[in-house]
């Protein structure tokens, strides 16, 4: 049996997670995740690749407002409405990808600035915006502000495995995950083509590259060397290195916490 151990979402991309039990299954993703974005007053997204601290930026969700608290500094929290009123268009850039999303209040903006050190907005991915995964590896498929999938997957004896070779183990959220299961073997999660969760399937398209986010610690926004050290010795494929599972939903639905995951195909 694979418990779902883990339903994480991370709303504003690149800044803290939130651990629930249980989600709806959207398809650009689930629920409010990675529906809101910073990007710099060009347009162009930035991420704890080049700005580390962002992890120390905390959201909560309550009552259709997001409410972003700072982790270490006592300063006031900032109360952000799920969907900005009045807003204007703008042409934000995701990697190759560019498309249309609606801006907040400079107010909203200056607060994020001041925090940061640099000037920056914030955005929100409408209904109405359509953003397509690599039709390369999957077609007619949608996706949030996330770099490329809907969904992440990780097996808890995968990061297990991870941590037997390494000095200093990792939590879990160095890989900020949106599904963690228990059970069976490491890597598990490589062999896999559909699987099913509560009555919601899932398609396993590809593994998922790691880049330096992983080596920034979620609770101090220091960076490190590791896992990408340990990782580029056993998990390195034409020069990449992998580490989860990229998903996309088949369906819609509600999904919980301590489900079990189903393994309806495997490749």
């Amino acid at each position: 049996m694979y418990p779902l151990t883990e339903i994480n979402i991370y709303p504003i991309k690149s800044l803290g997670g939130i651990s629930l039990q249980s989600s709806l299954v959207e398809e650009r993703g689930l629920k409010y995740d990675r529906r809101w974005m910073l990007v710099y007053e060009d347009g162009v997204f930035f991420t704890q690749r080049d700005h580390p601290e962002m992890a120390l930026l905390q959201p909560v969700i309550e009552n259709d407002f997001l409410i972003i608290s700072h982790k270490q500094f006592k300063i006031e929290n900032l109360k952000i409405p799920a969907e900005p009123n009045g807003a204007n268009d703008i042409e934000v850039v995701v990697w190759s990808d560019k498309c249309i999303a609606k801006t907040y209040s400079k107010e909203i903006d200056n607060w994020f600035s001041n925090v940061l050190g640099f000037k920056c907005k914030l955005v929100y991915m409408p209904d109405s915006t359509r953003r397509e995964v690599n039709p390369d590896y999957i077609k007619n498929k949608a996706v949030s502000f996330a770099d490329a999938y809907p969904f992440l997957m990780i097996g808890e004896e995968s990061l297990n495995d991870l941590n037997s070779r390494m000095e200093i183990p990792l939590p879990m959220n160095r890989f900020r995950p949106n599904f963690v299961f228990g059970g069976g073997e490491s890597f598990d999660e490589d062999k896999w083509k559909k699987i099913l969760i509560g009555d919601v399937e899932f398609s396993v398209v590809k593994p998922c590259s790691r880049c330096a986010v992983t080596t920034v610690d979620q609770n101090t926004g220091e960076k490190g060397k590791e896992p990408l050290t340990t990782l580029t010795k056993f998990r390195n494929v034409g020069g990449k290195v992998f580490f989860g599972q990229n998903l996309v939903a088949e369906n819609t639905g509600k999904i919980f916490a301590g489900e079990e995951l189903k393994v309806l195909e495997r490749k």
